[in-house]
């Protein structure tokens, strides 16, 4: 960092010369990290520029259409290009997939039955995932457990590797198991995030009891992180969010779905109607942005990462437990740091607030935000809101009070504000 940078931070922010030799001893150290991360992204971006290209995308692409939107050419060649990104037979993009955990929630019901079982082979899922399973306190909401729809679960083993031995025991105990649940994000856990190499190995182990069972992984935070994606790898179905390293940023909403087309097909009856699926759905002039954003999405995800690297060492150096470590492979975008202290974990993401370009004057605060249990302090100024590919900071507020980044744009916002939210937590 050049001295005029510093100076200004310095005024800005009064960040202190500590921060500072955190910084320059934190830069030193991950310079090889990124060498690594800059080969994915050039991989990723061929990628996505072979899927424009293949598909003869135009501007005539840039659709505006309404109603019931019919032949809306943008629409179903945006679905092509993210089925030949995902090396899958079909996919299901789009606006109105209201987050991630819509897009998640809309897979599972269609695939599921009544008196099916879906199985997570991670232990708990993340937090919103619990109503929509039914294993949270709250009833008659219309989750999987109302429609008759059960629910088992194999917890990590102590090392966060998948329990094998369980795994078997229950699939082959019993038959009613139809569909397996991969969370690759740590989402709100203390745990790595799954490499692709173990997703292949839970799926290929998996497939040998029963090649039956639907391989669903829930792609939150991982898409372009590695050279491939878990459908390379036998996943059967996959789903994210449009607001997440995807959408590159600028996505203004939205969600995708992509595998076989059997079940691609059954989640998108259950978004529209039976018999409808995804031919109707007009796209409010935001095709545009969507294309764009997937092309960006390759330099943006790894931007983000960077962010993620930097912040673990520096928080590391300071003296904070990390969760990856900053040479660690990774394959998402989110640091986890465990704080155990309350009011260093609301500091932290009150840090990140105030060094955002939209709302950096609000203070965040805990909050009872639906879908979640705990309440959750979330700093999130961001130009798309809750859009987690910009920086973002959040946390449920419980023991031992970890908190998780993700996001930046670009690395140099990324590196200002977690500066500031280190600054904010020494003071």
């Amino acid at each position: 960092m050049f001295n005029l940078e510093k100076q200004k931070l310095k005024d800005m922010y009064h960040i202190s010369d500590k921060v500072f030799e955190l910084y320059d001893m934190t830069m030193r150290d991950i310079d090889d990290q990124f060498s690594i991360y800059d080969d994915i992204k050039s991989y990723n971006q061929l990628k996505v520029l072979d899927a424009f290209q293949s598909e003869r995308i135009s501007e005539s692409h840039f659709t505006n259409s309404s109603g019931y939107g019919y032949g809306d050419i943008g629409r179903d060649s945006l679905d092509k290009v993210y089925a030949k990104i995902f090396n899958t037979e079909s996919a299901l993009v789009r606006p109105h997939f209201v987050n991630g955990t819509h897009a998640l929630a809309t897979a599972l019901f269609g695939n599921l039955r009544p008196n099916d079982t879906m199985m997570s082979v991670c232990g708990t899922p993340y937090d919103t995932l619990h109503n929509i399973i039914g294993i949270s306190d709250k009833k008659n909401m219309g989750s999987l457990k109302d429609y008759g729809v059960k629910y088992e679960q194999v917890d990590l083993m102590p090392d966060g590797k998948f329990d094998f031995d369980k795994i078997k025991h229950k699939i082959e105990n019993d038959r009613s198991i139809k569909l397996i649940h991969i969370q690759r994000s740590t989402g709100y856990g203390w745990r790595r995030s799954f490499l692709i190499s173990e997703i292949k190995k839970i799926i290929d182990f998996v497939k040998k009891i029963n090649p039956e069972l639907i391989c669903f992984v829930d792609n939150c935070y991982g898409e372009f992180i590695d050279t491939v994606e878990p459908t390379d790898v036998g996943a059967d179905l996959v789903a994210g969010s449009l607001i997440k390293n995807i959408g590159g940023g600028i996505a203004p909403t939205g969600g995708y779905i992509a595998g076989k087309e059997e079940y691609v097909t059954q989640a998108s009856y259950r978004l529209t109607a039976p018999g409808i699926g995804g031919e109707c759905g007009s796209t409010f002039g935001v095709m545009r942005s969507l294309y764009e954003g997937l092309f960006l999405a390759p330099h943006i995800s790894i931007e983000a990462l960077k962010g993620a690297v930097f912040c673990s060492r520096i928080m590391e150096l300071a003296g904070f437990e990390v969760l990856p470590k900053y040479a660690d492979r990774r394959s998402d975008i989110i640091q986890a740091i465990k704080f155990n202290d309350k009011e260093k974990l609301i500091n932290f993401c009150k840090g990140i607030q105030s060094g955002s370009p939209i709302d950096s004057f609000v203070q965040c605060e805990p909050w009872d935000m639906p879908g979640y249990d705990d309440q959750v302090i979330m700093a999130a100024g961001s130009f798309i809101q809750g859009s987690s590919i910009e920086l973002s900071a959040d946390a449920p507020i419980r023991e031992p009070y970890i908190g998780y980044l993700q996001g930046g744009l670009t690395f140099e916002h990324a590196k200002i504000g977690i500066l500031i939210a280190l600054s904010n937590i020494l003071k």
